[in-house]
């Protein structure tokens, strides 16, 4: 791997990891850092982002239109060398799939302390401006972290 990739991972890759997937882009100013996302379901594959996160993420100047879903796959693993989840059952569907310590090492709760990232999807606009808040937090966390490994 000759630089560090970083994925995020929600359950249909529509609300939260597309969030954070723009909010991390647009904080890497110069670093050698690539961010996909995925779901853990197929619900939305090749669907751009929910209405509401593209509207939030521009509220605060980030393009994610053009992003489309997709499904984890197991070549993840090897792709990744970050791996950062919304939720527990994000967590426990991406632990069931790695093959190694090494894989599992890899997976981590995107906020402190195994936080969880609340769904917004059967909420309104305040949901998503939570989640934008709470991704932005993290992500600067995230910066910090990889900018000294």
């Amino acid at each position: 791997m000759d630089h560090t990739k970083v994925l995020m991972v929600c359950l249909g890759n529509i609300c939260r990891s597309p969030l954070a997937q723009g909010i991390l882009e647009s904080k890497l100013k110069g670093l050698t850092i690539s961010v996909d996302s995925a779901g853990t379901e197929a619900y939305h594959v090749g669907n751009s982002p929910d209405p509401r996160s593209i509207a939030v993420a521009k509220k605060h100047g980030i393009d994610i239109s053009q992003q489309k879903a997709r499904q984890f796959s197991l070549s993840d693993f090897k792709e990744f060398s970050h791996i950062f989840v919304m939720d527990r059952s994000n967590y426990n569907a991406i632990i069931a799939k790695a093959a190694s310590e090494e894989e599992l090492k890899k997976i981590n709760f995107i906020l402190n302390d195994q936080e969880e990232v609340p769904d917004p999807y059967y909420g309104g606009p305040e949901g998503f401006q939570n989640c934008f808040t709470l991704l932005e937090d993290a992500c600067d966390r995230i910066v910090k972290s990889l900018e000294n490994e």
